[in-house]
């Protein structure tokens, strides 16, 4: 293993060498763009996803909660000048529930419930509305802060004294200021959860009552209806009037095309909600008593002489039938009857919820030559029956053709047309210099191999050339060892040994830098030998 590790690092050496000065300074600079984007990369991937574990911190529960942070070697980040830390978004609720176990943090606002944990029995009535206005405010801070997109929420609640009489009481009210994060915006679904989350959770308290508005100042939900419609009611028709526009649009557009007609609908929409109670009783006669009475009395008898004789009436009187002398006579009869008659009752209950339509106006404008087969009155019955327009209401529909003035389309199409033919064209040459960039890469690669070829064979032969004189020189020696007694021999065998040293340190140094080509040429050798 090492050993082929020394051969890679050998090669990758030596055809580090071979390279000109440029491509040398091309390969160093390439190399470390690659390694520089590969570190980036790994950072992005391995950097956790950050979100807020607390928010509006005391500046003491702050350094508190990084100490313990730091204990623990959890990784952490601060926002809004240190009143929020952030901790990895799959750590948020263990690092929290280990904190609330060393009690922290301990002296931020909107800790919620935990404010009660405090009082004791010297605590006044005022000390103790004001702790659980402020749990509850606390509390409803956090739970708004859980809904997504939602930052940093702050409650403020106003809630009126009781008072004997419910007719007297004033109604609590509410007010929401949400912190959103970058590039998120509420829509009016999110808005009303809010409201109604906050008025769910106080007693008595309305939805009309509660205020939301965000950190720039613009308000989202207020309990002003005049401040609400500023922003809700013009949505509300801008949506009404859009929605009826491309039902239309969408039916002309099958009829004549597209951009052969325009349509624009204007709409009054009532916004008044309104509770009527109507109490309706019948007529119909015949309906039998639900109960009846009847009592009657006689009386035949004597008058008593002179006297008066009858019987107390209503008032307490005495109603005289009739006076006679002594030994007269005296009669009558009275008969009465009582009715419990049924009576018919219709009790209506009706409360007419806002945005019903007071008044609906279309106008249609179609181009004179694409509406030259249709009737305009058939396109303008067809609106109206498609809309319910409702002539006693005061609706209104207009339907006119007219040229249309297709300068404007003309120029947007010669203007696509150029950037479609810009972009082509752009492509191309982006193309043509990618080819190009590949091409010269490619030459580049080619000649350093053919020239790292080259020098390759250069370096074999030499090295072939240099052992094959190794081995005449250690033949002559030989030779000239049986003939040692010759002294023009001997003269001549050691100015053969200098050459052979000169030879051998070129053979070494050879062998050193390059001794896989040694190697190879000396196996080759052993391998050919008889």
């Amino acid at each position: 293993m090492k050993q082929q590790l020394n051969r890679s690092l050998t090669n990758l050496r030596a055809t580090f060498t071979s390279f000109t000065l440029g491509q040398q300074v091309v390969s160093v600079i390439g190399t470390a763009a690659i390694l520089l984007a590969a570190f980036l990369v790994f950072r992005w991937v391995s950097t956790p996803d950050y979100a807020p574990l607390y928010s509006n911190l005391a500046a003491s529960d702050a350094s508190a909660i990084v100490d313990e942070l730091n204990a623990q070697g959890t990784p952490y980040e601060l926002a809004n000048g240190g009143s929020t830390v952030m901790v990895p978004r799959d750590s948020v609720y263990a690092t929290r529930i280990s904190l609330s176990g060393q009690g922290l943090p301990e002296q931020s606002s909107g800790q919620g419930y935990s404010l009660l944990d405090n009082q004791d029995i010297s605590t006044s009535e005022f000390q103790e509305q004001t702790d659980f206005k402020r749990a509850m405010e606390g509390e409803l801070a956090s739970t708004i802060e859980a809904v997504d997109g939602v930052t940093t929420a702050v409650v403020h609640l106003a809630l009126p004294p009781a008072k004997v009489f419910s007719d007297q009481q004033d109604p609590p009210t509410a007010s929401v200021l949400i912190d959103t994060a970058a590039g998120t915006t509420f829509d009016a679904e999110q808005v009303q959860a809010i409201v109604h989350l906050v008025a769910s959770s106080i007693d008595g308290l309305d939805p009309g009552n509660v205020t939301v508005a965000d950190s720039s100042g613009k308000v989202l939900s207020s309990s002003d209806a005049g401040a609400l419609g500023a922003s809700t009611r013009d949505q509300q028709v801008a949506g009404f009037q859009q929605q009826t526009s491309q039902r239309i649009q969408s039916m002309l557009d099958r009829v004549l095309g597209p951009g052969n007609s325009t349509v624009q609908v204007t709409a009054d929409l009532d916004f008044d909600k309104s509770v009527s109670e109507s109490t309706t009783y019948g007529k119909n006669k015949n309906v039998p008593p639900l109960s009846s009475s009847t009592s009657t009395e006689k009386y035949d008898g004597p008058a008593g002489g002179s006297s008066s004789s009858g019987v107390v009436g209503p008032d307490g009187q005495m109603d005289s039938f009739g006076a006679t002398g002594a030994g007269g006579k005296s009669s009558y009869v009275k008969e009465s009857t009582t009715s419990d008659n049924a009576v018919e009752k219709v009790i209506e209950h009706r409360e007419t919820a806002p945005g019903s339509v007071n008044s609906l106006h279309v106008g249609v404008v179609l181009d004179t030559t694409a509406a030259q087969t249709v009737n305009p009155t058939d396109v303008q019955d067809l609106i109206a029956a498609t809309v319910g327009i409702d002539p006693a209401r005061g609706d209104t529909v207009q339907v006119t053709t007219m040229p249309f003035d297709r300068t404007a389309d003309k120029a947007a199409a010669d203007e696509l047309a150029a950037a479609a033919e810009a972009a082509k064209t752009q492509r191309m040459w982006d193309l043509a210099r990618n080819a190009g960039i590949a091409v010269a890469i490619l030459a580049v690669l080619l000649i350093a191999w053919l020239r790292s070829r080259k020098r390759s064979k250069r370096r074999e032969k030499t090295t072939t050339y240099l052992v094959e004189q190794l081995r005449n020189d250690a033949a002559e020696r030989q030779a000239a060892a049986i003939a040692i007694q010759d002294a023009p021999a001997l003269e001549a065998l050691e100015s053969r040994d200098r050459a052979g040293d000169e030879m051998r340190r070129e053979l070494a140094d050879l062998a050193d830098g390059q001794p896989e080509d040694v190697a190879a040429l000396l196996r080759g050798w052993l391998v050919d030998r008889p």
